[in-house]
């Protein structure tokens, strides 16, 4: 008899980016995750997610409010999106800070995905007219004591997600870093493992985008990013943000995007750079 696993996707302040990036997922695709046994013996059941259920209005908000009265302790809840103050965000009648700490408290653990949940993010750049908060900031404050896992990323690369649920169903909890982020994922520096890292140790410099060289002056912040862009590269493998002639942007970082400049090199990197 294989066990379930109550899934419950909460949206808050974000542009669903997050969402569709994970359903982009090659393998195992977000099929696979959703009908097979993504771990044999063990079957994730997602209940709500706006993004892709057939149902809508009351019918859809009854089995989110029935798995959040009858399954206390047993989901997994996902968050996609930070939490806005008061009334600057209301689902089914009542706000996202209300509805997050509900459902919150009653979860066996929460996942922030993407960097808005994780840390703020856009919505949360200055000046932050809707006062949102990220989602371990937010249960702190409420004090509710639940494991939370951080998935970063502006938006955060499937696999990351996808392994990150794996890892949770086969072993429990993985390891996390200061951030709350998995050390799978999350536990090198982008400028560790660059293909331009030769150029960095070489002092050759790119000054223009289409220039051969490391990128850092160019503003790019691979050497204070923690994230396996390089060695797992996006869109089913084919590229990734610095192989295509841009700088990292530092998404999977907590001061994404207020970090000064985007394209220049900033005065903090000076002083945080090996």
């Amino acid at each position: 008899m294989r066990k379930e696993f109550p899934v419950i996707w909460f949206q808050g302040a974000a542009c669903s980016g997050c969402a569709v990036s994970v359903l982009n997922s090659l393998s195992p695709n977000i099929k696979n995750v959703l009908l097979d046994e993504l771990v044999p013996g063990k079957h994730i059941n997602l209940l709500f997610m706006p993004t892709v259920m057939t149902a809508s209005g009351k019918p859809a908000v009854d089995v989110l409010i029935d798995t959040e009265k009858s399954k206390k302790g047993e989901y997994i809840l996902i968050v996609e999106g930070s939490i806005p103050v008061g009334h600057f965000g209301e689902v089914w009648g009542e706000t996202m800070e209300n509805a997050v700490e509900n459902l919150a408290k009653n979860a066996s653990a929460v996942i922030s995905l993407g960097t808005c949940s994780a840390f703020g993010g856009i919505p949360k750049g200055k000046p932050n007219p809707t006062g949102v908060r990220n989602v371990k900031d937010f249960l702190e404050q409420k004090n509710i004591k639940v494991p939370v896992i951080n998935i970063p990323g502006c938006p955060p690369h499937p696999d990351w997600f996808i392994g990150t649920v794996a890892n949770l169903l086969l072993f429990g909890m993985p390891e996390l870093d200061e951030l709350c982020r998995p050390k799978l994922f999350y536990g090198k520096l982008i400028h560790e493992n660059c293909e331009r890292r030769p150029y960095f140790d070489k002092g050759k410099f790119a000054k223009k985008f289409s220039d051969e060289g490391c990128l850092y002056e160019l503003g790019c912040k691979g050497p204070y990013t923690n994230a396996d862009c390089p060695i797992r590269s996006w869109n089913s493998g084919v590229n990734w943000c610095i192989q295509a002639g841009g700088p990292c942007i530092g998404c999977c970082e907590p001061e994404f995007p207020d970090l000064e400049a985007m394209y220049k090199k900033t005065k903090w990197s000076e002083q945080n750079v090996e």
